[in-house]
């Protein structure tokens, strides 16, 4: 089993939600505020590790079998993004899924650090104030 943060698609009511095959979640969860976080071409977020200077995201936790994580989340993700281990605010560290280190495409990342909601940046996508 391992701790796994979801703050995109895999998050209860998303696309990806299937993938956890029943996992249930452990509560809502924040990460440390030490995260850029990007829409990705307004297809799926990704946090990328800035230290000083960063944000907080809201994600869901779970705790989930490795072969899920192996054979169900992973094979779903988008080639953007890799696996990785952040910190919570709470200061418990967890996998989730970041931006690819070696990830060059720089004109598709739309900042949305501030808002630091993938669902509520959706919204605002589709309900433009």
């Amino acid at each position: 089993m391992a701790l796994l943060f979801l703050n995109g698609g895999g998050m209860r009511g998303g696309p990806l939600h299937h993938q956890l095959q029943g996992a249930e979640p452990v509560r809502v969860a924040r990460s440390a505020p030490k995260y850029r976080y990007f829409s990705v071409g307004n297809r799926f977020p990704a946090m990328h590790e800035v230290g000083e200077g960063g944000h907080s995201v809201v994600g869901e936790l779970y705790d989930v079998p490795l072969e899920t994580l192996l054979h169900h989340l992973l094979p779903a993700e988008p080639a953007e993004l890799e696996l990785g281990v952040i910190e919570l605010e709470d200061g418990t560290a967890c996998l989730a899924t970041v931006l690819r280190k070696s990830y060059g495409g720089a004109d598709q990342l739309i900042d949305i650090s501030e808002v630091g909601d993938w669902r509520k940046w959706c919204a605002s996508q589709r309900n433009p104030q």
